[in-house]
């Protein structure tokens, strides 16, 4: 392979590719590891080698091929508004990519119980953007850079529940992306905290 070219594919990526492909078109609910097999050129037991079953796929294209949030989180930028502006922008693009996959979950009452327990064993699911988002807000109040008072909870509700509301609205829409998503960022932010914090 020559300097620059890139690297190839092996077949866990490209499963996870066809998956996010066949998932955004059809929804967990409708797609099939068949459907998701044959279009990554693969047999399903191909699949299996990597996925238990496709509740594990669908939370490996969640973590691995949508826009993530945690770096944002992570990162320990100083000026706790802007990081906050960064993670509502990076949440709004999370929920827009994932509406289409994950929306159909609640059409299969095993499937969202599938979803539901592996939720509960791996600490994933629908509350974890929130739940790092506080953990953010409680490391930053702890450091000195948000007041004592500020309740990360209701902090980390509100911003999390702005940005999944923006992303569905977007999606309802037939829209692929916010409209005018920093200003929208910077809007929510401003109304939850403080004037004063930097």
């Amino acid at each position: 392979m020559a300097e620059g070219e890139p690297k190839p594919r092996g077949p866990r990526e490209r499963i996870l590719d066809a998956a996010t492909a066949v998932l955004t078109e059809k929804g967990i609910g409708a797609a099939t590891t068949k459907e998701i097999a044959r279009a990554a050129g693969y047999s399903e037991a191909m699949l299996y080698k990597y996925f238990d079953d496709k509740s594990r796929l669908f939370v490996a294209v969640l973590e691995e091929r949508l826009p993530s949030f945690r770096a944002v989180i992570e990162d320990d930028e100083t000026n706790v508004r802007r990081a906050l502006e960064r993670l509502v922008e990076t949440l709004m693009r999370f929920y827009v990519a994932s509406f289409p996959i994950s929306v159909s979950i609640f059409s299969s009452p095993d499937l969202l119980a599938a979803q539901r327990r592996m939720a509960s064993a791996n600490g994933t699911g629908p509350a974890a953007p929130q739940r790092s988002v506080r953990a953010y807000l409680e490391r930053q109040r702890t450091a000195g850079r948000l007041p004592a008072d500020l309740d990360a909870d209701a902090v980390a509700t509100l911003l999390t529940g702005a940005a999944l509301h923006a992303a569905f609205l977007t999606v309802f829409d037939g829209r692929d992306a916010v409209v005018r998503p920093r200003a929208t960022a910077r809007a929510l932010v401003a109304a939850v905290l403080p004037a004063d914090v930097a």
